[in-house]
């Protein structure tokens, strides 16, 4: 586990609105706000959400399609690119809800759970990490 001193780490780590920014069919924006967590071992940000909602059957739709996240906090901001997978398999949906519950708060139930998996290839912002390796 790397450890969270790392400014990027905890400013990724601080309870904070983020927003998905993901491509409708039509090719515009469709922009959310969501919770985020970001696994530094693996470069990868999870949303999870329910099966049904708009930007889950969005992007199951278009496999690996380009999203970004991204949070401000004054003028401290950071944005995650990458590309976006959506699974539901059980496993993958428990340790997305475990690590919203250690940024947010527990999650309520929600047996239709699914989690957007986006694969992280690009970093902007003024936020950025003091030691390669937590990002791409």
């Amino acid at each position: 586990m790397l450890e969270e001193t790392d400014p990027f780490l905890v400013f990724w780590g601080e309870r904070r609105l983020c927003t998905l920014a993901s491509p409708r069919p039509d090719g515009s924006l469709h922009q959310v706000p969501v919770g985020v967590t970001y696994d530094p071992e693996r470069h990868v940000a999870r949303v999870i959400s329910a099966g049904s909602s708009f930007k889950v059957r969005n992007l199951e739709a278009r496999p690996g399609a380009r999203v970004s996240v991204c949070q401000v906090e004054g003028r401290l901001w950071s944005t995650l690119e990458g590309e976006a997978w959506v699974s539901r398999d059980p496993e993958a949906v428990a340790e997305a809800v475990r690590r919203y519950a250690l940024r947010y708060r527990e999650p309520r139930e929600n047996p239709d759970r699914a989690v957007i998996e986006i694969v992280v290839t690009r970093v902007m912002g003024n936020v950025r990490p003091e030691r390669s390796g937590i990002v791409p």
